[in-house]
C-alpha cells in the first residue's frame, strides 16, 4: 500500500503541528520544514519516527528545497512571519519571509508535480472592510506589510494554478485557536494572551472597550478542512476559513473568568471581522463544529488541571 507524503512548511508551528497530528492519524507520512524561531519541536515529540521526518531549514533562505519535495503528493504552505506590530517595523523581513518564501515553495512544489498545494492565506487582506459576514469577493484592502505580504503570497500561489495549471488552493484563516496556541511573545493572539494571563494569574488585558468581534476557529475544525480539500477534486479556489460566527472580546474574558484590564487600541486592528464560509461549506461539505464555549473549556483544561 503506497502511503501518502505530505510537506507541511512551519509544521512545527501551533497550525502546522495540529495538522501533522490529522494527517498521521489517516496514514500520511509526514515531512515538516521548520526554522524553528516559532515553532517547536516537544509540538511534535510525540510522533513516531517512521511517520515523521523534521528539517531544519529557512524556506526563504535555502537554496535546494527541490530535494525535500520529491515524491510528495501534498504541501501545505504554513511558513511565515504573523504578527502586524513586528510587520510595521520590519517590511523587509516580512516581505523576505512571507513572499519570497512562498515562491520558493511553489516553484519546488512544481517541479515536484504534486497532486495539491494548499496556502495559508490571510483574512488581513480584508482590512477594515464594513462588510459582515465578509465573503471572498470583498475588495482587497492591505492596512499593514504583514496582510501585504500574505497578500502577495496568495497571488503567487494563484497566478502558478493559472499559469501553469498548479493544483493550489488558497485558504484566507480568521482567527485560529487551539493546543499548543502560542502564548509567548508581545503581540499574541488574544485566546494565546488570556491563557498565559490566567496561568501567571495576572489580569486579563483586553484591548479598547472589549466589544470588537473575532471569528475565532478552532485549529481542528480547520485541519478537517484541509483533509476534505486533499481529497477533492478543486483546484484554482480561494477559500473563507473561519466559523462563521463572531464573538466578542469581553465575552472570550468571560469564558476564562477572573479580572480585566482595559488597555489602548492596536494600530491596523479592525473593529469587527466574520467570514462568509457558505462556499467552502457547500464546495466540500464541510461545516466548523467545535463552539468557541467547548474549545476554550478544553484549553484551560489541558493548559491548567
Amino acid at each position: 500500500m503506497k502511503f501518502s507524503k505530505s510537506i507541511i512548511t512551519g509544521g512545527a508551528g501551533f497550525i502546522g503541528s495540529n495538522l501533522a497530528d490529522h494527517l498521521i492519524r489517516i496514514g500520511h507520512k509526514v515531512i515538516v520544514l521548520d526554522n524553528f524561531v516559532s515553532g517547536k519541536k516537544s509540538n511534535l515529540s510525540h510522533h513516531k519516527k517512521k511517520n515523521l521526518k523534521i528539517f531544519k531549514i529557512d524556506i526563504s533562505k535555502n537554496k535546494n528545497l527541490d530535494q525535500y519535495f520529491k515524491g510528495a503528493d501534498y504541501v501545505f504552505h504554513l511558513a511565515g512571519l504573523a504578527e502586524i506590530i513586528p510587520s510595521i517595523k520590519n517590511p523587509r523581513k516580512y516581505f523576505i519571509n512571507n513572499a519570497i518564501g512562498t515562491l520558493k515553495v511553489v516553484q519546488a512544489a512544481k517541479k515536484a508535480k504534486i497532486k495539491k498545494l494548499i496556502y495559508a492565506a490571510s483574512s488581513s487582506c480584508y482590512g477594515n472592510t464594513k462588510s459582515f459576514p465578509t465573503s471572498e469577493k470583498e475588495k482587497i484592502d492591505l492596512k499593514h506589510p504583514y496582510a501585504a505580504t500574505k497578500f502577495i503570497g496568495e497571488e503567487i500561489v494563484m497566478s502558478y494554478a493559472l499559469s501553469f495549471g498548479m493544483p493550489n488552493i488558497s485558504l484566507r484563516f480568521f482567527n485560529v485557536y487551539g493546543p499548543r496556541l502560542n502564548t509567548s511573545g508581545q503581540y499574541s493572539a488574544v485566546i494565546g494572551n488570556f491563557l498565559k494571563q490566567t496561568k501567571n494569574k495576572k489580569p486579563l488585558t483586553v484591548v479598547g472597550d472589549g466589544k470588537q468581534t473575532r471569528d475565532f476557529i478552532h485549529v481542528d475544525d480547520l485541519s478537517e478542512a484541509f483533509i476534505k480539500i486533499i481529497k477533492s477534486k478543486l483546484v484554482n479556489k480561494i477559500y473563507n476559513l473561519g466559523s462563521g460566527k463572531k464573538t466578542s472580546i469581553n465575552s472570550i474574558a468571560k469564558l476564562f473568568g477572573g479580572k480585566k484590564k482595559y488597555v489602548p487600541l492596536r494600530p491596523g486592528e479592525p473593529k469587527h471581522s466574520l467570514a462568509n464560509i457558505s462556499k467552502i461549506k457547500k464546495d466540500i461539505n464541510w461545516r466548523p463544529k467545535i463552539s468557541i464555549k467547548e474549545g476554550i473549556s478544553n484549553l484551560k483544561k489541558a493548559n491548567f488541571y
